[in-house]
């Protein structure tokens, strides 16, 4: 391990944070889920920082950064680019510490974000719509606290920053020990820029140095573990943006240094589980949970972590338990407008909604032909688009069908085989998806 000096973080850094911290935030509460504990085979706790103020732990960086400003800092204000929890973590410590703070957010950032974001900031804060894209936002920031001197408040990329998230470990740590007289065994972390699991990382590896730790990426952002691979930040070129509060570009080189030196376990999961996991949080623990604050759930349901529970691979008895899992819930700001999204994208992920391309003769009776041979008792249409054209002999249309379970799938491609009309599967890596999900 890289000696300890040489870290951007260091425990006694995040424990000094918790103190200043304290007066400001929400101890959020450890809550145990009967479902995920017996998906693993061990006691698992969610660390509920949906149930923060702002409904993410990204307060806790903010308002440290603000707080440890000098005087003449605060004067001359804050500047931020974000269109998430790092926008509203910022607007609140602004808000608590009396700073003045323009926040840059790209103009596609729905209504429900924007006007969550001036409601907390109140007076103090001035909202920016700019651009299409995160990146428009960043760099009008940058250009705006090089011209007015204010400072930019980061979302990840600085040791302040991550101190402040490193306090969740040390909060999760200190109530699984004093509230249910458990050890901290694993802790598994959504990961973006890395600060969460940077600062994490920080505290357990010294203060905790047997617990395993898990960062959780989405799928179609892995930066981190490309930054790992090439042992520097790199910049993705291509990227899913679902789960908006994780897809990262580029990673940060202060969270690179300390995911260098915890050598935490670094896992991927399928934009369509985290759907799926979401749903699963708010029908049976009554969670909302956003899909970053559902990446790490994610993980442990769906078996991605293996040992999990247990020593790990590496260790002499991987059979070894090693204390509870806690998992960090990191995120509740969930658009509702998004959950038409949420269902389909889980559906599909769960084998159970699919589309097909079906041409049909132009003549009456053939759609009912296609409904008597091919559908089965339990599976539905859920989407017809056919639009006649009186010039041809027969026409293409996109049907969608949801299933009663995935294994339905194989019979009702059987049946399309066997009704000799022209029947292509959409396959779910086509470009067409990203219209129909």
């Amino acid at each position: 391990m890289t000696d300890a000096m040489e870290l951007p973080v260091r425990a006694p850094e995040v424990e000094a944070a918790a103190e200043r911290l304290a007066p400001v935030l929400r101890r959020t509460p450890l809550q145990h889920s009967e479902r995920l504990s017996e998906l693993a085979g061990a006691p698992v706790w969610l660390k509920r920082e949906d149930l923060q103020s702002v409904r993410s732990y990204k307060l806790r960086g903010a308002h440290l950064f603000l707080d440890s400003l000098s005087q003449a800092a605060r004067e001359a204000g804050v500047v931020a680019a974000s269109a998430g929890n790092h926008a509203q973590g910022v607007a609140q410590a602004c808000r608590t510490l009396g700073i003045q703070g323009r926040i840059y957010v790209p103009g596609t950032t729905p209504r429900q974000k924007r006007e969550r974001i001036t409601a907390i900031g109140g007076d103090l804060v001035e909202l920016v719509l700019i651009g299409d894209t995160f990146d428009d936002a960043a760099e009008a920031a940058a250009d705006d606290a090089d011209r007015t001197g204010a400072t930019q408040v980061p979302p990840f990329d600085h040791p302040v920053i991550m101190a402040g998230q490193g306090t969740v470990a040390l909060e999760a740590a200190e109530q699984l020990r004093s509230e249910h007289g458990r050890e901290l065994g694993t802790m598994v972390v959504p990961v973006g820029g890395g600060g969460l699991l940077g600062g994490c990382g920080a505290w357990l590896r010294e203060r905790s140095p047997a617990t395993r730790i898990i960062g959780v990426e989405p799928a179609g952002a892995v930066s981190m573990s490309a930054a790992v691979r090439a042992g520097r930040p790199v910049t993705l070129h291509e990227m899913d943006r679902f789960v908006d509060g994780a897809a990262v570009r580029r990673v940060g080189a202060a969270p690179l240094r300390m995911v260098k030196a915890i050598a935490p376990e670094l896992v991927a999961v399928d934009e369509g589980a985290v759907c799926t996991q979401m749903l699963d949080l708010y029908q049976v623990e009554g969670i909302i949970a956003e899909p970053a604050g559902a990446l790490a759930a994610t993980a442990v349901a769906a078996g991605t972590i293996e040992h999990l529970g247990r020593a790990g691979a590496d260790a002499p008895d991987p059979e070894e338990e090693t204390g509870d899992i806690v998992v960090v819930v990191s995120g509740g700001n969930n658009d509702v407008s998004r959950y038409n999204e949420i269902v389909e994208r889980s559906l599909v992920h769960e084998g159970l909604k699919h589309y097909f391309l079906v041409t049909f003769p132009q003549e009456p009776g053939a759609l009912r032909r296609f409904l008597d041979r091919v559908l089965g008792p339990n599976d539905d249409i859920v989407l017809f688009d056919y639009i006649k054209r009186n010039n041809r002999e027969e026409g293409p249309a996109l049907v969608g069908l949801e299933i009663g379970d995935r294994e339905d799938l194989e019979p009702l491609m059987a049946r399309m085989a066997a009704s000799n009309m022209e029947i292509e599967r959409v396959d779910p890596e086509n470009p067409i998806y990203r219209y129909l999900t």
